[in-house]
C-alpha cells in the first residue's frame, strides 16, 4: 500500500473540500485532496442540487472566491453556448431560470469549473486530487490523527495519507467516526440546549433530516420513455406517513413554512414560462429560451421536491447494512416517483401519466438519472470548542435582538431560514426564521483532537442550527476558512486553538481571511424586522444600508 504526504490532507471533494484546497494552496501549502466519487462539487454536483442562496447573494454575504465561481460557471455558458444577445449580455445569467436559485446550472459545468480553478495548482505539483478514494480507517495517537487508509475501486490503488493538519469534509463527517473524534448525532434536548425547537424530551441520536435522492429529465411531447416499474413501486404507492397529507406518490405534500399542504405538480403553465411554483420551473437546469429554436429539443430539469425526502432509515449512528439498506429505499422513492410520474399523475390536463418525463443519465453521469449520490441534509458533528445554538441566530430566540450574534471569531457569513425536513423519527418539518449569521472560528475545532479541522455540514452545530448553517455558499466558506486555517497553522508554527484563543494570532489570521482571501466576516446594517414576510428571509423587503 502506497503512502501519500503533504502539509494538508482534506478528506471529500464537496464544496468545502474544494474551497479549503484552494484557500490551503493559496496560502502556500501542499495539498492532497481526496473525493470518493469521481466528481468534485459536492452538493453542487454529485448531489445534483442547485445552490440554495440568500436574497443578497449577488451583492453581499458571501466570500469573494464563492462569488468568483459563480461569476465562472456563468461565463462557461457565455464562452461555449449558443445563447441569445439578450442572454448573452444578462450579468445575472441564469442558465436555468429555475425559481429556486439565481444561479440553476447543469452539474457537468459546475464540475469542470471547479475542476479548471484547481488546475494551475496539480500543474505545479502542489496539489494532488485523488478520486474514488474513500476513507476506510484513522490511525489515531494521544490527540493527534497520523494517518487516513482509503479504499478505491482497484484495491492496487489503495493508500495511507499522512498530513499535518487534515480536513473532514465528508457529506457524513466518516472521520469522527472511523477516529473516534467526541461527536453528535440526531437532535439534541432542549434541556441539553436550551433552544426552543429542540426536543422536549431525551436526545435522539437517531433523529437525522430525510435525505433526497434527486434525478434529472427532460420532457418529448408525444414521447414514451416509460421502463420498468421499480421493485419497491407497490410499497410507495400506498405509503403514507401520519403526517404526510397523502400517499408519497401524490402531488399534496407540506410546505415548510407554516406546515400547510400545498400541491405542487409538475406544470402549472407553460413551459418556457419563468418563475411558476411547479415542479418543471422550480430547479430548472437549463432553459431553452436563452438558445435559439431547435437548439434544446426540451429544458432540463432537476427534482428535487418533498415528496422524494426520505425518512424512513437514519444513516448515520447504525451498522453498515442498515445505511446500505437506507440507502436503497431512498434510491427507490425516487425511482418510484419518476415512474408514478410517467403513468399514473394526474395530469394538468385531466388525463393520466406524463410518459414524455425522460430521464436524462448523462446530466448527472450515471447509468439511471439519479445522482451519484444522496442528497444528504445533516452529518455527524464535532464537540467544538464552541457550538452554535438557536438563541444565537434564531429570530424567535432572540427577542428583542435586531441580527444575529456577532462573533469575536468570525471567520465569514451565511444566510438561510432555519430549515429542517422531516426527520428519521418521524418528525414533520421545522421551518423558521433566522437572522443572516456569521461563521464562529471555534466551531471548526473539535475539543480535543488538535490537528483536525471541520470543513463541511460536521462543525458545531446543533440539529436545530444545522439548518441554516447547511447550505451551498456556507460550506463553501466553512471549508474555505478551515483550509485557510490549516496552512496558516502551518506557516506560522501554531495551532488552530491557539489562533483561536490568543487575540494577536486570531486577529492576524482574520486579516489573512478579510484581505489575502477576500472573505467577508461580518454583515452590513440591515434594517428593522418586518414579521409579516414568514416566507422569505425575516429582513425580505428590508434594504442593506
Amino acid at each position: 500500500m502506497r503512502n501519500v504526504r503533504s502539509d494538508v490532507l482534506i478528506v471529500g471533494g464537496g464544496l468545502g473540500g474544494v474551497a479549503g484546497a484552494l484557500a490551503a494552496l493559496k496560502l502556500g501549502a501542499n495539498v492532497v485532496l481526496t473525493e470518493e466519487t469521481d466528481w468534485l462539487g459536492g452538493q453542487l454536483t454529485a448531489q445534483g442540487v442547485p445552490p440554495d442562496e440568500h436574497r443578497w447573494i449577488e451583492r453581499t454575504g458571501c466570500s469573494g472566491s464563492y462569488r468568483q465561481l459563480r461569476d465562472a460557471i456563468r461565463a462557461y455558458y457565455r464562452r461555449n453556448y449558443p445563447l441569445l444577445p439578450a442572454s448573452r449580455a444578462d450579468p445575472a445569467l441564469n442558465p436555468g431560470r429555475g425559481f429556486v436559485s439565481a444561479l440553476c446550472s447543469e452539474p457537468q459545468v459546475n464540475v469542470r469549473v471547479l475542476e479548471d480553478f484547481l488546475q494551475p495548482y496539480e500543474s505545479r505539483g502542489q496539489l494532488r486530487v485523488l478520486r474514488g478514494a474513500k476513507p476506510i480507517a484513522v490511525e489515531v495517537d494521544a490527540d493527534a490523527i497520523r494517518s487516513v487508509s482509503f479504499t478505491a475501486d482497484d484495491p492496487d490503488d489503495s493508500f495511507t495519507a499522512e498530513a499535518r493538519y487534515i480536513l473532514d469534509a465528508t457529506e457524513l463527517g466518516d472521520l469522527l467516526a472511523l477516529g473516534r473524534v467526541e461527536h453528535v448525532t440526531g437532535a439534541e434536548s432542549a434541556v441539553e440546549t436550551g433552544e426552543l425547537h429542540a426536543l422536549d424530551g431525551p436526545a435522539d441520536p437517531l433523529d437525522q433530516q430525510s435525505i433526497t435522492w434527486c434525478f434529472a429529465a427532460d420532457y418529448i411531447e408525444g414521447g414514451d420513455f416509460v421502463g420498468e416499474k421499480p421493485a419497491m413501486y407497490d410499497f410507495w404507492k400506498t405509503y403514507q406517513a401520519p403526517f404526510w397529507p397523502g400517499p408519497q406518490l401524490g402531488w399534496d405534500v407540506i410546505q415548510g413554512v407554516g406546515l400547510r399542504t400545498r400541491r405542487r405538480a409538475l406544470f402549472k403553465g407553460p413551459r418556457d414560462a419563468e418563475g411558476l411554483d411547479d415542479l418543471w420551473h422550480t430547479r430548472r437546469l437549463l432553459s431553452n429560451t436563452h438558445f435559439p429554436p431547435g437548439f434544446l429539443p426540451s429544458d432540463i430539469v432537476l427534482f428535487n421536491w418533498t415528496a422524494m425526502n426520505y425518512w424512513l432509515r437514519p444513516l448515520v449512528g447504525v451498522e453498515p447494512a442498515a445505511a446500505e439498506q437506507a440507502l436503497s429505499e431512498a434510491r427507490q422513492l425516487s425511482l418510484s416517483i419518476l415512474h408514478w410520474m410517467q403513468t399514473e399523475a394526474p395530469r394538468h390536463d385531466g388525463g393520466q401519466g406524463y410518459p414524455g418525463l425522460r430521464p436524462r443519465p448523462d446530466v448527472l453521469g450515471t447509468s439511471d438519472g439519479l445522482a451519484k449520490m444522496p442528497y444528504v441534509r445533516e452529518s455527524r458533528r464535532i464537540k467544538a470548542e464552541f457550538t452554535i445554538l438557536e438563541q444565537h441566530v434564531g429570530v424567535a430566540a432572540r427577542p428583542g435582538a435586531h441580527g444575529a450574534e456577532e462573533f469575536a471569531d468570525s471567520v465569514g457569513v451565511g444566510a438561510y431560514r432555519i430549515d429542517l425536513h422531516p426527520s428519521t423519527s418521524f418528525r414533520n418539518f421545522v421551518d423558521i426564521d433566522s437572522w443572516p449569521f456569521e461563521i464562529p472560528l471555534g466551531a471548526l475545532i473539535p475539543v480535543r483532537v488538535d490537528n483536525l479541522l471541520a470543513a463541511s455540514k460536521n462543525i458545531g452545530t446543533t440539529h436545530v442550527t444545522n439548518g441554516c448553517y447547511r447550505l451551498h455558499p456556507v460550506e463553501w466558506n466553512i471549508g474555505e476558512a478551515a483550509g485557510a486555517l490549516a496552512a496558516f497553522c502551518v506557516r506560522e508554527g501554531v495551532e488552530p486553538r491557539q489562533v483561536r484563543n490568543t487575540e494577536t494570532l486570531r486577529e492576524d489570521f482574520q486579516r489573512v481571511l478579510a484581505g489575502t482571501l477576500g472573505i467577508q466576516l461580518s454583515w452590513p446594517r440591515f434594517g428593522a424586522l418586518d414579521e409579516s414576510h414568514y416566507f422569505a428571509y425575516p429582513l425580505d423587503d428590508k434594504p442593506l444600508i
